[in-house]
């Protein structure tokens, strides 16, 4: 029998799911900013996944300095002081490179077979693999209403590309977008990990490390693919890398990185499944795409999986409180 997970004292589990579920909203935008990137100018998946970083990474960096000014620095010290050289050094490098490996190989299987199709297949396996690691290596059970959630959410998906418009799908872009969903796989179990003993450490800064370390691996690959579009739209390219930089990345991984630490693998899993849902919503309202009857049914297919399972996953915390009380 595992030991019960303590919670950081930070975060409530009803704050760390509204992060989770704001985070995967804005991720949703961020293939759609990709797919319009691609249609108006020459810049490749790799260099815009880097731009993501660097951008990310000095909007980060200037959240950090006014905050830093606003502390007087104590209370950012004492988080490092208190994690352990390997603990840190492995949560920096393992969500750095895990991170990087999520967004590039996703960005390049919006480029390969659409953004329908890698998006789906990403989102598709990461809760599949999720599950899978959560049990192997954190000794996390599903549960009968948690498998019926995943259940639901995967099934949503699979209605959503087999029922409505999922374009040509090409095996090179559904390997890259499984090799996202690893990635994305690594991130969420890393972070699960580390911050289930309630030692989680602070996601601005863990958010500006991984936007590092992403911007300095992907710049030489970058520039041997294109680092500066070519384009006769140059002012929406710019908005729109601003844009990604801003929300789905400096945003979006900083409510990430906070509420996954807090709630189960595989409810974070099913949460981040938001993402297809924003991605369905902006292509029928500002894109003219049509709704199907398909994306309506996978849609809400996805939002009742996830209503459930953070309704789960709020009573599952209810029960530990009070087990710690009654101790």
């Amino acid at each position: 029998m595992s030991n019960p997970v303590r919670m950081p004292a930070s975060m409530s589990v009803g704050r760390a799911l509204l992060c989770l579920i704001v985070a995967g909203i804005a991720w949703g935008t961020a293939g759609a900013a990709a797919s319009l990137v691609y249609r108006v100018s020459d810049l490749g998946p790799l260099a815009l996944s880097f731009w993501r970083c660097a951008g990310g990474l000095a909007l980060m960096l200037a959240v950090l300095a006014v905050r830093r000014r606003r502390t007087a620095g104590s209370a950012p010290a004492a988080v490092a002081a208190a994690e352990p050289r390997r603990r840190r050094l492995l949560r920096i490098l393992g969500t750095g490179i895990g991170l990087t490996m999520f967004q590039s190989a996703y960005f390049a299987a919006v480029e390969a077979t659409g953004l329908a199709v890698g998006t789906v297949v990403t989102l598709g396996a990461g809760p599949v693999l999720i599950a899978l690691g959560a049990r192997l290596t954190l000794g996390e059970r599903l549960g009968g209403g948690g498998t019926v959630a995943v259940g639901g959410a995967l099934a949503g998906l699979a209605v959503l590309v087999l029922g409505g418009d999922a374009g040509t799908v090409r095996p090179a872009g559904v390997a890259l977008a499984l090799l996202s969903a690893a990635g994305y796989a690594a991130v969420t179990l890393i972070t699960r990990w580390l911050g289930r003993d309630g030692g989680g450490a602070d996601a601005m800064a863990t958010s500006t490390w991984a936007f590092g370390i992403g911007a300095i691996g992907l710049l030489p690959f970058a520039g041997a693919e294109g680092l500066l579009p070519h384009t006769a739209q140059p002012v929406q390219v710019l908005v729109l890398l601003a844009y990604v930089a801003a929300v789905p990345t400096a945003l979006a991984y900083a409510l990430y990185f906070a509420g996954a630490a807090v709630v189960r693998a595989a409810t974070v899993s099913v949460i981040m499944l938001l993402e297809p849902v924003s991605a369905a919503v902006i292509a029928v309202t500002l894109l003219g795409e049509r709704l199907t009857a398909a994306t309506v049914a996978g849609t809400l297919l996805l939002l009742a999986a996830v209503t459930g399972l953070t309704l789960a996953e709020t009573r599952l915390a209810a029960v530990r409180r009070r087990e710690a009380v009654t101790a």
